[in-house]
């Protein structure tokens, strides 16, 4: 092989300094890789980051996994269960399960002297995701006290140290006065338009219940890889169970919850397939025909390396191994852009997005290390692969015929 890198080395340096007809060829060829390189990794960069920045908003809102009545019928007006100190830490100590908190959730009317806007009141003992997300005051420490979305403050005219009359329809209209003590924002419109955070006891108290009844339980996993397994666990911890109450378990996971966010989604993961796949094939395009005419600008060389006694062999080895670092030098460069425009984005969110279409108001990236390595391997090997097609050319140069046309 020394000879074939010997060979392919000098070839490769000469067309750096030298004036050759087929320059303009490979730096064609060299341009469409890095293109195509670097569309990739954009496009998986983009994607992963959606998908995270997706997920992690509706996980903050909803959790991973979540257990209700299993009389649930799938509104915001849920019938309760009982949540013993013993059920939750049974469930917490599960495989894969991260934290484990309840939640109350009613439905009702929020009202001003301006303007009256439809809600959802969710009382919650986990606020760690609202805490990052709060741009003004503070989380409510009393009863009388609640969290608005930015997008409500400005639908309703309100800001923090306001206050707000609240209706809540059941066997009888009842009303609560509450105060504004902070503003968050999630840029997740479908949340963002719907909820108001608060304190558990204001539903406890508007639907009569215990202190130990609640509309349901929220569960988070340590890692989104084991969802699938920690579910399993959840639901054979809670199956065919009936609280002191005589209520049954129903265990949902968050795609069951949001299926349309996560059908989205899916759909990402089959648009990035297909623009790999158009990349490889435009990428396999321009290496082919830059290799060609790298082989027939050398068509004198090959028959004299053949004439000198070299095999058919290691003269397409010659060529194979100068278009390998040709496509070496194509995928550096390509990860060197795309990367470069990828952590751009990452830190100064230029492109931004209309969050009510795409839950977001900026272009998430994220950088999946895993991913990024597996596209780079699997691009070097296909390309070279590639190789092999247009280097076969040189079986049919016959020494005879080079030096005579000489």
């Amino acid at each position: 092989m020394q000879f074939e890198r010997f060979i392919a080395e000098r070839l490769y340096f000469s067309q750096q300094t030298e004036s050759r007809s087929s320059r303009p060829a490979v730096r064609v060829a060299l341009a469409g890789l890095i293109i195509g390189v670097m569309v990739m990794i954009i496009t998986v960069c983009v994607v992963v980051g959606f998908k995270q920045t997706v997920t992690d908003k509706v996980v903050g809102f909803a959790a991973h996994l979540r257990v209700v009545n299993f009389e649930n019928n799938n509104t915001f007006e849920l019938s309760p269960i009982m949540a013993s100190d013993s059920m939750l830490q049974a469930l917490g100590a599960l495989p894969h399960i991260e934290s484990v908190n309840t939640f109350v959730t009613k439905p009702g009317i929020l009202k001003t002297d301006e303007a009256f806007q439809g809600i959802v009141f969710k009382g919650t003992t986990y606020w760690t995701y609202f805490e990052d997300n709060l741009i003004e005051g503070h989380l409510p420490e009393k009863e009388n006290e609640v969290v608005l979305s930015r997008k409500l403050c400005d639908l309703m005219e309100l800001s923090v140290g306001d206050a707000v009359l609240s209706y809540f329809v059941g066997e009888n209209v009842k009303v609560r006065k509450f105060v504004v003590s902070g503003i968050y924002r999630t840029g997740f419109t479908e949340f963002d338009e719907r909820f108001i955070l608060g304190q558990m006891d204001v539903v406890r108290h508007l639907n009569g219940w215990s202190d130990d009844e609640v509309s349901g339980i929220e569960l988070r996993v340590d890692n989104l890889r084991n969802l699938y397994e920690a579910s399993d666990y959840v639901f054979f911890a809670t199956a065919n169970r009936l609280d002191e109450k005589g209520n049954g378990y129903y265990m949902e996971t968050m795609e069951q919850l949001n299926p349309q966010v996560f059908s989205w989604l899916d759909l990402l993961d089959m648009n990035v397939v297909i623009i790999i796949l158009l990349m490889l094939a435009v990428s396999g395009f321009n290496i082919i025909s830059g290799l060609i005419i790298l082989i027939l600008d050398s068509i004198q060389l090959v028959g004299v390396l053949k004439a000198l006694g070299a095999t058919n062999k290691q003269v397409r080895g010659v060529f194979i191994t100068q278009g390998v670092m040709l496509i070496g030098k194509g995928v550096i460069w390509g990860n060197v852009i795309g990367l470069a425009l990828c952590a751009i984005q990452y830190w100064f969110r230029v492109l931004p997005l209309d969050a009510a279409t795409y839950y977001v108001n900026y272009v998430p990236i994220a950088f999946p290390v895993g991913w990024l390595l597996l596209l780079n391997v699997g691009t070097i090997l296909v390309s070279t692969v590639i190789l092999l097609a247009p280097s076969a050319i040189v079986k049919k140069v016959s020494p005879a015929e080079v030096m005579r046309f000489e």
